[in-house]
């Protein structure tokens, strides 16, 4: 159990430890597998909501408050420095050496180097919302379109392609590069899985529950792609020739909740240091998943 927070987003850094948000109480925190206690950082201010978690190409980790408008970043030793923008979400390091970040309301998409220096390129889909952002096998970034029904890319001069999904209202969420350079994504008001190869090939997959509302999505060691299911509670697997698995979360503590029905609400998940698969719930827990190949 997390007793400072929800956790929403989480990740590796590069010093293998895991890095989490707490969204709803402006924290980030930061946890060695089997070294005992997370160690949380304040955020000040802390009504920021951050979400989404990132190492950077300069050794530091960078994060999304898109309530706060900013785009910031932390060192190992907790000292935070940050940027405005405009209702920033997703966010990953490109080929470049620099940060690109998606600004949902506006429809831009954001880059920003180690010493602030910025750019913004501009989304040609009115109120599109672009959710998240992955680099691409293409030396381009790529993201999903949530209300705009598209997977985008964006190349490294500000150019940007979309592709329209073939499902309606499907909603993509999470996207990440897959084992077979294609992207993968998760389309959250669909209950599928998709895969985008870079010359625009859409593949979809149904999962068992249309109604499973998958939300985020990583490329895992086991030459498959894991993802959470945030409507059911647990989480999927998806191998690139489309066979999908779907396994339980582990069960939360004894009393927890104080006889309340148990609501994971798994939001991001990664790949950790110890090779497991590792799951930010806003329930208040990370949970830990074993990968098989």
């Amino acid at each position: 159990m997390i007793d400072a927070g929800t956790p929403y987003g989480i990740t590796t850094g590069p010093d293998g430890e895991l890095w989490f948000t707490l969204v709803h109480q402006g924290r980030i925190g930061r946890l060695r597998p089997g070294h005992g206690a997370p160690v949380i950082h304040q955020l000040d201010p802390a009504d920021g909501q951050p979400t989404v978690i990132t190492p950077g190409p300069d050794g530091a980790m960078w994060f999304t408050e898109g309530q706060g408008g900013r785009v910031s970043r932390i060192t190992a030793d907790g000292e935070v420095t940050a940027y405005p923008a405009d209702s920033p979400f997703g966010i990953a390091a490109g080929p470049d050496g620099a940060m690109w970040f998606t600004q949902m309301q506006p429809g831009r998409i954001g880059r920003i180097t180690p010493d602030g220096g910025r750019a913004d390129f501009e989304i040609p889909s009115p109120g599109g919302m672009p959710a998240f952002i992955t680099p691409g096998p293409d030396e381009a970034l790529w993201f999903t379109l949530n209300q705009g029904n598209a997977i985008g890319r964006v190349s490294l001069t500000g150019e940007v392609t979309l592709h329209p999904l073939p499902t309606e209202a499907a909603a993509p969420v999470g996207i990440t590069l897959g084992p077979d350079a294609a992207l993968w994504f998760v389309e959250i008001g669909a209950g599928q899985i998709g895969r985008i190869d870079p010359t625009g090939k859409i593949d979809e997959y149904p999962l068992a529950d249309p109604a499973s509302r998958p939300h985020a999505i990583v490329a895992g060691p086991d030459n498959a792609l894991w993802f959470t299911l945030w409507g059911t509670d647990r989480v999927g697997r998806i191998t690139p020739d489309g066979t999908i698995q779907e396994f339980s979360l582990p069960e939360p503590p004894p009393g927890h909740g104080g006889g309340e029905p148990w609501k994971a609400e798994p939001h991001g998940l990664t790949v950790g240091p110890d090779g497991a698969i590792w799951i930010a719930l806003e329930a208040g827990a990370l949970a830990r998943l074993t990968t098989t190949s």
